[in-house]
């Protein structure tokens, strides 16, 4: 009896049900994913007529200004900024006016009633305002960055859901048609108030060249840390002191070393900084000087690029320039290198491209209908499958979930509930501190033994007290023990029972903010120390390069233990370092190469030093059997490799 193939149909069905379980539900989780039609999530919103005024204009225009006013003079308000440090000043400015006005961001709820009632007023960071709360007023600062890859999802969530009479909206003018035609969507008309930039900005006809041209009132931007450390230890070299901001300090450092840039009576009057100024604080820049035009960016795909500066960045932080409240009523613009010049002016040349999309995200809910269909499926599956199922319509893109999966999966392996599992997922770490993803990983393990996470655990885990740095190691790991606290705080207020002393935490966590900018006010001193450890053999004295893709700085296996994680390996590998080597995603102080093309590539992360060794091995077991790994036989359009083997081109 011959079979037929249409027989194994069903095998090969039963088959590929248990590889592809979503086959089962296909139609639920289509329906489930189905993210076409966003401001339908949001029924409080779409049941009043809200007004929509957008205020667009540069820098330093005071759209920002006219917006908070009317949020002053309303009957209850919302503010939404993208920084912790642009809802403090809010909320500092709302209180200074008699407006009673709460706090309230990842980490910290502050309520100025005295008995714990909300006020009518409240400034939050966007992420944390409320969907389901009336207001008077909304303000959303920063609309442009509704395109953000990573966070465009939550300025999509406030113009859509807030519950506000009016909704002001402050930002670039390359946003007005993407929110006038998004708002067109939900029958909501926008009026559009346009504003011009308040003191005039320069770009100079020439590059400062040499630090040697600095003045007071300059500010040297870099886009990584370790420029940073190399200028403004060549500034003080010259008998000048320079003020340093960049991302990963504290707040109160940042505002620390603002404080100082700007007073008049305080003999620093350089700043050096990273694009970290563009917004949230106010300085008294006269000149912006670009020491780089070169940034590193995340593509839509999550992978890591160097990237000459977009107008709109380049608009942004060159607008620091001659502030309209700062004693510098005149703002210039140039570069620190000749060949850059040109560049920064056609860059600045440009129309801002204008946006044409927003960010949305999946919602725990919606996890949750996907996880009772896929019940064995892990969360970062979960998500995958989500997004790989999900509609969008043309006016909207599901934004980069690679950080909230990098979470999922160093966390699999602890047992948790889907809706735990979920919140610890969404918590905003720095993966690119090892110290940090330490710690994550130890709080998660911990919260699913059901034990609470006291002061006296977590002071164990950070080996509190801690003493200022010695050098810019010790810098490094303060600010990772600073983002730690940071983490236990923003656990703090979703988990209370599990993360119980969040005041006692934001104690300690000052003490070490103070401790902080100790070192930054000596950094000069601790990159000394740093250069004199390295040049002596020591070689510790490494520092966490940003710029370096995640893969090299966290192993692929999430199942490992704590002590498996890369500063531990760090600390066991100490004594196996090559001097001026980077390993495991850290990079030397000592840029005083011998200046050959392998130290260069591997001072600018171009190749890391076990490559560099596996070439060097390669290359002495071709020299000692007499070949040329690299050798190309003339004309055969082949080359041979290590083996002697020859390969076709």
């Amino acid at each position: 009896m011959h079979s037929h193939v249409d027989d194994l149909y069903p095998y090969f069905m039963r088959h590929a049900k248990q590889i592809f379980p979503m086959l089962d539900c296909m139609e639920d989780l289509r329906k489930i994913s189905d993210l076409r039609v966003p401001a339908n999530w949001y029924p409080e919103a779409r049941a009043i007529q809200r007004k929509i005024i957008f205020h667009a204009g540069p820098t330093n225009s005071g759209k920002t200004h006219h917006a908070i006013q009317r949020y002053l003079t309303a009957k209850s308000g919302v503010y939404c900024g993208p920084l912790k440090l642009l809802a403090h000043e809010i909320f500092e400015k709302s209180n200074n006016a008699n407006v009673p006005c709460d706090l309230v961001t990842g980490e910290e709820r502050t309520f100025v009633n005295p008995e714990g009632k909300q006020s009518s007023h409240v400034a939050c960071t966007i992420e944390m305002c409320s969907v389901t709360t009336p207001y008077e007023v909304a303000v959303i600062d920063e609309i442009q960055m509704i395109r953000d890859l990573s966070r465009g999802w939550a300025w999509t969530r406030a113009l859509l859901g807030l519950c506000a009479e009016e909704i002001h909206v402050c930002g670039e003018a390359a946003a007005i048609d993407f929110v006038t035609e998004l708002m067109y969507s939900t029958g909501e008309e926008v009026e559009i108030r346009n504003y011009k930039r308040l003191t005039s900005m320069t770009v100079l006809d020439h590059a400062v060249e040499s630090l040697d041209n600095l003045h007071p009132g300059d500010c040297v931007v870099c886009f990584n840390k370790n420029d940073i450390y190399s200028i403004s230890r060549q500034i003080e070299a010259r008998g000048l002191e320079c003020a340093v901001i960049y991302g990963s300090l504290p707040p109160g450092t940042k505002l620390a070393q603002a404080k100082k840039f700007n007073d008049p009576d305080d003999p620093c009057k350089i700043l050096v900084a990273t694009d970290a100024i563009g917004m949230g604080l106010n300085l008294s820049i006269k000149r912006i000087i670009f020491n780089s035009l070169v940034k590193p960016t995340v593509n839509e795909k999550g992978e890591k690029e160097m990237d000459t500066i977009t107008t709109s960045q380049a608009l942004q932080i060159a607008g620091r320039a001659g502030r309209f409240s700062s004693m510098f009523k005149e703002g210039e613009v140039t570069t620190m290198h000749r060949d850059d010049l040109p560049v920064l002016k056609e860059i600045l040349s440009r129309t801002v491209d204008t946006i044409e999309t927003a960010g949305l995200h999946p919602t725990a809910e919606q996890i949750e209908m996907f996880a009772y269909h896929l019940p064995d499926a892990t969360l970062s599956n979960l998500i995958d499958i989500f997004v790989s199922l999900s509609q969008v319509d043309g006016l909207y893109f599901v934004c980069n979930i690679d950080d909230f999966k990098f979470l999922a999966d160093m966390i699999q392996h602890i047992p948790l509930n889907l809706r735990s599992r979920y919140v610890f997922c969404t918590a905003p770490i720095n993966r690119k501190q090892p110290f940090v993803c330490t710690s994550f990983l130890k709080f998660a393990r911990q919260f699913s033994r059901d034990e609470p996470l006291t002061f006296d655990w977590v002071c164990r885990h950070v080996r509190w007290p801690l003493v200022a740095p010695r050098n810019i190691k010790d810098l490094v790991h303060l600010e990772a023990v600073h983002l730690t606290l940071d983490l236990y705080l923003w656990l703090s207020y979703r988990f209370m029972d599990m993360f119980p002393d969040a005041n006692l935490i934001r104690d300690i966590q000052k003490e070490l903010d103070n401790i902080i900018q100790e070192g930054v006010r000596n950094i000069t001193r601790l990159i000394r120390a740093s250069e004199t450890n390295t040049s002596s053999g020591t070689g510790t004295d490494a520092i966490p390069d940003d710029d370096i893709p995640l893969h090299r700085t966290f192993p692929k296996d999430r199942g490992l233990n704590a002590e498996d994680l890369p500063e531990a390996r760090q600390q066991k590998q100490g004594q196996r370092r090559i001097r001026g080597s980077k390993m495991l995603g850290y990079r030397t102080l000592d840029t005083r190469q011998d200046g050959s093309l392998s130290s260069r590539l591997v001072q600018e992360g171009l190749l890391s030093t076990d490559l560099l060794e596996q070439l060097q091995r390669e290359w002495a077991a071709s020299q000692a059997n007499g070949e040329d790994p690299w050798k190309e036989t003339a004309g055969s359009g082949r080359k041979i490799n290590s083996k002697g083997k020859k390969k076709n081109k």
